[in-house]
């Protein structure tokens, strides 16, 4: 038994005709109908009732044809995964990622996915969470990891949560400590410090303005409009003091003081989105499991 001769079985049984059949196919008429004997002779029963004008299964033809669908349909899926895996061996992945997430989660993740897959060359975009999600919907980009709530909710798009990750207070070692010393600070300790705040737009700047308004005051700016490795090197500077997320602090090496944030603290989401009507590519799907299960 032959897979084409399953496949020509399958488009007569589902054509009841063999012309029909043979141009579905793509074969002459005479060869489908010597292959369509032949799998007769190899079974030893007839599949089909050959009246003029009408073509009907037989018993055999009945019993043979849901087992001819799922071995086509299994045939085709062992080609679509082998193909999949192909691809892993070359190919790319545009990865939206905010700054802070680049500098903090990212680094591991991305290298153990390159050990993993070498031939994939991984595009990465810096921005903030109302940019990635435009670039989402406008297919620019296979995943995004953006800060919860996303600024704009979009149906079009499916976000994971992967981690709520707290955010600390980074200073100057030179500097006198935050909250007159404690080893923990409220933000309404942060009224009348200098701060370094990020641009316009950046998740965490919106985040930290509205944490001190909440607490009654309005944040003093001592420098803003940079991003992250700007923010940190000017708090190293002895500029002022930030509010980052604590992976960052704690990737930032020398020349910081960190004070955690007294409970309840402020704590942001991240999440993994990816546009809901298009399924992402093989490989993008992969580092999308890898993140999932880091």
């Amino acid at each position: 038994m032959q897979f084409q001769q399953l496949q020509y079985f399958v488009a007569v049984a589902e054509t009841r005709h063999f012309t029909r059949a043979a141009e579905l196919v793509h074969v002459a008429q005479p060869s489908l109908s010597q292959q369509i004997k032949a799998l007769e002779r190899e079974l030893g029963a007839d599949l089909f009732q050959r009246a003029r004008g009408n073509i009907t299964l037989t018993d055999a033809g009945e019993a043979l044809l849901p087992l001819a669908r799922r071995i086509l349909a299994d045939t085709e899926t062992a080609r679509y995964e082998v193909q999949e895996l192909a691809q892993l061996r070359s190919g790319r992945v545009r990865l939206g990622a905010t700054p802070s997430l680049c500098t903090g989660l990212l680094p591991d993740v991305l290298r153990a996915f390159h050990d993993r897959y070498p031939g994939i060359r991984l595009l990465i975009e810096e921005g903030g969470s109302h940019d990635l999600v435009r670039e989402l919907a406008r297919g620019a980009l296979d995943l995004a990891l953006v800060v919860l709530p996303l600024p704009t909710p979009s149906p079009a798009l499916t976000t994971v949560e992967l981690l709520r990750e707290d955010l600390v207070v980074v200073s100057s070692p030179e500097a006198p400590r935050p909250g007159h010393g404690r080893r923990t600070v409220r933000i309404a300790d942060l009224e009348g410090e200098r701060l370094v705040m990020f641009r316009h737009g950046y998740d965490l700047r919106e985040l930290t303005v509205a944490a001190c308004r909440s607490a009654g005051f309005e944040p003093d700016f001592a420098v803003e409009g940079g991003e992250m490795d700007a923010v940190l090197g000017f708090v190293r500077a002895g500029l002022g003091m930030a509010v980052v997320p604590r992976m960052v602090a704690a990737r930032s090496g020398q020349g910081l003081r960190v004070t955690p944030l007294a409970r309840p603290g402020l704590h942001r989401a991240i999440a993994l989105a990816h546009r809901s009507d298009v399924a992402p590519p093989r490989a993008a799907r992969e580092l999308q499991r890898m993140l999932l299960e880091r």
